[in-house]
């Protein structure tokens, strides 16, 4: 049987109120993704009856552990931020407390589903925060079944082993392996895993027990028509975000200088959320986008000029092969 999302997770409750009460604080911050804002008003019930403390909870998008709600920090004691883990440039405040809501799901049935559709010997183990202490239990289930499997570290940007975000995949290119098992639901981190090591990668999914072959030929063809369509642009508009955890400056600045280097106008763009409707107002050829790597990939075709990634950017410019393409990430080293 599988489990439902909004019953798999762990919000830490106990927790909360044991660091409402040893803190003092008065009032107190909730930031959650968008898949856990329903169960906001429900917890914050138990935290105040339990603490006495005014819970506000922030109702704006929540990206990541990058898009931390600065707005709502100034107006509380303390902040819990919900499903994430602490990334290294998110340190704002030692008022943020990241509750990194870990599954309660057993992953052992669908790993044994997933064993029998694997095709290498050594296999890489990727997850995201939710999961990542279910990774020794996936070991287990593999090498009963006669595989290796491996768990790359990463760089300083991820809290744990074998972990991936949405703008991170080094976990996946730290260890030699055959191909990839992941463990999770949606399709864009096991995507970018395949992109970025072109190794075959494996989706268990323990919401819905299903396991599958993940095909990055889609993305590919998008991106490829989107890269297309920028090769005549003239006038580019760099988007830089002003969120903690995306802002890029220094890249988006080399990437304006490469377009003088090339006879192209290019403008600076900062903004806070990046939308559709935000872009509106801006007549540029083409943007380029330096902000959440998954804006341009989740957004595709409803931005008013195409919207490129920064590598994407230097194939216009003939800086990089076709054959180079990968999705864009925020790390350490240049993709």
């Amino acid at each position: 049987m599988f489990l439902g999302m909004n019953e798999a997770f762990d919000l830490r409750p106990d927790y909360i109120i044991n660091v409402i009460k040893k803190t003092g604080a008065k009032i107190v911050g909730f930031q959650f993704p968008e898949g856990l804002k329903r169960k906001g008003p429900e917890l914050a019930k138990k935290v105040e009856e339990a603490t006495s403390a005014e819970i506000i909870i922030s109702g704006d998008p929540c990206y990541g552990a990058c898009d931390l709600d600065r707005t709502l920090l100034e107006q509380v004691d303390i902040l819990f931020h919900f499903g994430h883990a602490e990334l290294e440039d998110t340190k704002l405040s030692e008022k943020v407390y990241f509750i990194e809501t870990r599954s309660a799901i057993d992953i052992r049935p669908v790993v044994e589903m997933a064993v029998l559709e694997l095709k290498g010997q050594v296999i890489g183990l990727i997850t995201t925060v939710q999961h990542v202490h279910k990774l020794p239990d996936v070991c287990a289930v593999l090498k009963t079944n006669g595989k290796t499997c491996v768990i790359g570290r990463g760089d300083s940007r991820l809290a744990y082993s074998g972990q991936v975000l949405g703008c991170n995949f080094s976990a996946a290119r730290d260890e030699v392996c055959d191909e990839y098992l992941y463990i999770g639901g949606g399709d864009f981190h096991p995507l970018g895993v395949a992109l970025s090591t072109k190794k075959r990668v494996l989706a268990a999914d323990p919401f819905s027990g299903e396991v599958r072959e993940v095909d990055p030929s889609r993305i590919l063809r998008q991106r490829s028509a989107v890269i297309a369509k920028s090769l005549d642009a003239q006038v580019f508009g760099i988007i830089v975000s002003s969120k903690n955890g995306q802002e890029r400056m220094e890249l988006a600045s080399s990437l304006k200088a490469l377009a003088k280097k090339h006879g192209k106008e290019a403008h600076l763009i900062l903004i806070d959320l990046v939308t559709p409707d935000q872009l509106l107002q801006f007549k540029v050829d083409a943007f380029v986008n330096t902000a959440c790597p998954r804006l341009a990939i989740d957004e595709v075709g409803r931005f008013p000029s195409p919207m490129l990634t920064p590598q994407e950017f230097e194939i216009v410019l003939g800086e990089r092969e076709w054959e180079s393409l990968v999705l864009d990430e925020i790390t350490e080293e240049p993709v």
